[in-house]
């Protein structure tokens, strides 16, 4: 077997000496999938000559030379979302005539030239397929003076094998594969994203590697549904074997993953999560519905029973797993009765947190042209006393934990209301959000920064997020003491604060436009063990 040496994802891109080719912005609307996409055409345009536009830029204002929009479909209401922005955009083209818009994503995949039609200044329309085509797409529709579409019905190259500007220094996602061989009724993702293609892991070990050497010390391995991560090539134990190997690499603390499907949740997966210490307790499980009539109608081939038995074997195997979910309400011929078995099963499975959903018709899929379309008021009101019950589970399962010492990623922009109650915030290992309180006199050079760990305990909860104000019972000029408030400072802290000073520039930080880590080749380099 022959084997191509490539550049490690974590060596910069070199910078040319030339002018830079303009400024840019990215806006990502959609799940992680996009928000790693969106990673990808960040690493592009910069490897391409572009710079991140500053973030007081005003696009409307024709500040910025190119905007990007990374686009869902997902909702009902991301076209008209994305249709609006745009028309906030025209007067943008009209004051600074060489500013170019590109639509990507999902919603370009579907609507393909409907977008150029109903916004004509738009210059670049790309699917999901071909992201590593639009640096040459900007170029050619600048060059030929009108709109550029370019939807291709297969994936181009393997996303991953593209530039990527990371959008933290301390956190990483690692594409483990991409599209879904599911047929879901409500979906439009597999027909946006094409059938399931999964990478080698040895090429995923590989990045994760990578972006473990260049500061991270939390990744997120992200797949459509990552329990058949390993069928295209044969292995069904193959996941599994994925977070065990990911155990044995040094530096990296945390390892998450997101989503895995109910069906294909196998036992060897829970085990290799209860085995595996830097695995975090932590599990999202869609549920969609706990009738077992509208999963049948939806096509998710699995019952509540199985659902809730999964439940129970993670728990006991792992007892501390905060469990999350996602949850439709509404779905076409759904019945008071189906909707009361979905309020027992959240009650049954006292979910940390709900992502919920009203049903609402997306074109193309089975259900859309379902009968017994449930009326808005009907699902607005079911929707209210589903967020009502998991509101309460989610505090009261919050309340267990008030006293318990929890270690937390200190993160950077997490708490809207930091700056006001002078705390820091971050995720707990079981992802739970977790605001704390620094020590009253806490020098400036002990200040915990993004990617960081802080020990510290749980003093109050709340019904979103936990409060953890130990600091405040240390004495005077006491800066640490075991369960009250502990710092150790990380190579992901290192990286974020070489950023801040411009001391390295593969890790670079900040909000706004451009991601803050660094830029790499995207081809991991290949390892002898």
């Amino acid at each position: 077997m022959s084997t191509d040496i490539t550049a490690p994802a974590d060596t910069a891109l070199p910078v040319s000496d030339a002018a830079p080719r303009g400024t840019y912005q990215v806006r990502t609307f959609g799940c992680q999938m996009n928000v790693h996409d969106s990673e990808r055409l960040t690493g592009l345009l910069e490897s391409s000559g572009y710079v991140a536009a500053p973030e007081t830029a005003d696009p409307r204002k024709g500040e910025v030379d190119v905007v990007v929009f990374n686009t869902c479909a997902v909702r009902e209401n991301a076209a008209n979302k994305l249709y609006g922005t745009l028309g906030h955009l025209r007067p943008g083209k009209d004051a600074n005539p060489g500013m170019q818009i590109a639509v990507g994503g999902c919603l370009a995949q579907k609507d393909r030239s409907v977008i150029v039609e109903r916004a004509p200044w738009v210059d670049v329309v790309f699917g999901t397929h071909n992201i590593g085509s639009l640096p040459v797409l900007l170029d050619r529709a600048r060059h030929n003076k009108q709109a550029e579409v370019e939807i291709l019905e297969s994936l181009e190259v393997f996303p991953s094998t593209l530039p990527t500007k990371r959008e933290s220094a301390y956190a990483a996602w690692v594409s483990i594969s991409v599209g879904c061989n599911n047929t879901c009724t409500f979906c439009i993702v597999p027909s946006l994203r094409g059938k399931e293609k999964d990478r080698r892991p040895g090429e995923i070990l590989a990045e994760v590697r990578d972006v473990v050497d260049s500061g991270a010390i939390e990744v997120t391995l992200l797949g459509q549904n990552v329990n058949s991560y390993g069928v295209e090539f044969g292995d069904r134990g193959a996941f599994a074997k994925l977070l065990r190997a990911c155990g044995e690499i040094d530096g990296l603390e945390r390892v998450r993953f997101t989503s895995p499907h109910p069906a294909m949740f196998t036992d060897d997966v829970i085990d290799a999560m209860a085995e595996t210490e830097n695995v975090m307790p932590q599990l999202h499980m869609p549920l969609q519905s706990g009738s077992d009539r509208i999963l049948k109608a939806m096509r998710r081939s699995y019952r509540s029973r199985k659902f809730l038995g999964i439940l129970e074997k993670v728990r006991e195997r792992i007892p501390e797993a905060a469990i999350t979910t996602d949850i439709i309400v509404g779905f076409p011929g759904e019945t008071e009765e189906d909707f009361q078995q979905t309020l027992e099963v959240v009650e049954a499975s006292r979910f940390s947190s709900a992502f919920t959903f009203q049903y609402s018709i997306r074109p193309g899929t089975p259900a859309a042209t379902m009968e017994d379309q449930i009326p808005k008021s009907v699902v607005q009101e079911r929707f209210e006393r589903l967020i009502a019950l998991q509101d309460r589970i989610t505090f009261e399962e919050n309340q267990k934990l008030e006293g318990r010492t929890v270690e937390v990623l200190v993160a950077e922009g997490e708490g809207d209301r930091d700056q006001e109650t002078r705390r820091l915030s971050g995720r707990a290992r079981d992802h739970r959000l977790v605001h704390f309180t620094l020590p009253a006199d806490l020098p400036e050079t002990a200040r915990p920064r993004p990617g960081d760990l802080v020990e510290v305990t749980v003093t109050r909860a709340a019904p979103h997020y936990l409060i953890a104000d130990s600091a405040l019972q240390l004495a005077p000029g006491e800066h640490s003491a075991p369960g009250r408030f502990a710092v150790r400072r990380t190579r992901s802290g290192d990286a974020w604060e070489a950023g801040e000073l411009g001391l390295d520039a593969s890790c670079g930080t900040g909000s706004g436009a451009a991601p803050s880590g660094p830029v790499t080749l995207g081809i991991p380099s290949l390892r002898r063990s």
